[in-house]
């Protein structure tokens, strides 16, 4: 049910063959069932004619439809079909959140960054797993929990200064928006490249951190 995209002048365009189009609940179902992911309800995105805000009306919401709603959010992500179901059938319009640290990590790029990369490790044949991309403009590459905390180290060894490079690593304690979840006017998180059921295809940091390191280098950060 995976639904895809490919990149055009830089812009994410969907692929053809969407089975469950924006169908929330369902998507909410494959990742706990099929990916084995664990899966949390957030904001999600009020439309009047052609305004968007935050269904949490805060003026100037960071992360519209794309936060969670409470702040003990970590002890209400689920594993259990039965209960993503339950959530999303009580607000169908919720966003999918999928909190890193548990059983992947993410590592978020600028969209010339990340298809620099994505096209650098297919040639060097690196293992790659899921990757998203989001309609700022950013594209973030699933990796295996844990990875996160490595990223800095890896990034000097590599020659590089972390703070130098537009590259952010998410870990524990923190969510990612889910595809196919809206994000307001500019649209919806979408799959780059999709993997298969459970963690067997995710890849570690330390495999695609080097082209990604390279790629944001390429875009403009100096090394250290």
């Amino acid at each position: 049910m995976e639904e895809t995209i490919g990149t055009t002048s830089g812009a994410f365009l969907p692929a053809r063959g969407e089975r469950h189009g924006g169908n929330l609940l369902e998507y909410a179902v494959h990742y706990v069932r099929d990916r084995h992911w664990e899966v949390l309800p957030g904001a999600w995105i009020e439309r009047e004619g052609q305004t968007t805000w935050c269904s949490c009306r805060a003026w100037e919401c960071g992360a519209p439809g794309a936060h969670p709603v409470r702040r003990d959010w970590a002890a209400h992500a689920t594993g259990s079909v039965t209960v993503a179901r339950r959530m999303w059938s009580e607000q169908p319009r919720a966003s999918i959140l999928l909190p890193t640290g548990r059983t992947f990590d993410v590592i978020e790029v600028g969209e010339a960054a990340g298809c620099l990369a994505l096209a650098r490790m297919e040639r060097l044949g690196v293992a790659i797993g899921p990757v998203a991309g989001t309609p700022y403009g950013r594209m973030q590459f699933y990796v295996l929990p844990g990875g996160a905390a490595k990223v800095a180290g890896l990034v000097r060894r590599l020659g590089w200064s972390p703070a130098a490079l537009d590259l952010t690593a998410r870990g524990e304690g923190d969510v990612v928006a889910a595809p196919p979840t809206s994000l307001g006017a500019r649209g919806r998180v979408l799959w780059v490249r999709a993997a298969g059921g459970g963690n067997g295809l995710l890849p570690g940091v330390d495999e695609v951190l080097p082209s990604l390191a390279y790629a944001c280098g390429q875009e403009g950060g100096p090394r250290a």
